[in-house]
């Protein structure tokens, strides 16, 4: 088997010349594949699954949910270059689940002082409003915030 930084280095060259991926792209993957990489220097194996759950274990006590997706997103890909390349035999992250779910952030809302200071600046415009196309168009744009709110 080959060194892992060498089949890292194919795949990333394989990314920028076949695939043309955008640049930060590349910037990602490579971030991802090296501490990948520096991981499993101490590993006899970068096939055993045993080891890759270890790694996605730590990927979740690292970092935010968002971007150990990204991370085993790329190793996912890194992997499935090597089967295509047939550099490796199977895939082993075909018998890993790695779907896991992510918390929900709810939107944030405006304060209501906000929304009536918003809304009574609105009405006072219409008051100080000269012709009477001004005040039209004010009165529309009343209308379609207190619509919206």
């Amino acid at each position: 088997m080959e060194d892992l930084e060498i089949l890292i280095a194919d795949y990333l060259k394989d990314c920028k010349g076949i695939k043309k991926l955008d640049s930060k792209t590349l910037k990602a993957y490579r971030i991802d594949l090296a501490q990948f990489s520096t991981f499993m220097l101490d590993q006899k194996t970068y096939t055993d699954k045993l080891v890759l759950n270890e790694y996605i274990l730590l990927l979740h006590q690292k970092f935010q949910p968002k971007t150990v997706k990204r991370k085993i997103a790329s190793i996912k890909a890194f992997y499935r270059y090597l089967v295509y390349e047939e550099k490796l035999p199977i895939n082993p992250f075909d018998k890993i689940n790695v779907k896991f779910r992510e918390p929900i952030i709810l939107p944030r809302i405006i304060p209501e002082p906000v929304i009536s200071t918003f809304i009574s600046t609105l009405y006072k415009q219409r008051l100080l409003a000269e012709t009477t196309y001004q005040s039209n168009t004010i009165l529309r744009d009343i209308a379609v915030v207190e619509l919206l709110l």
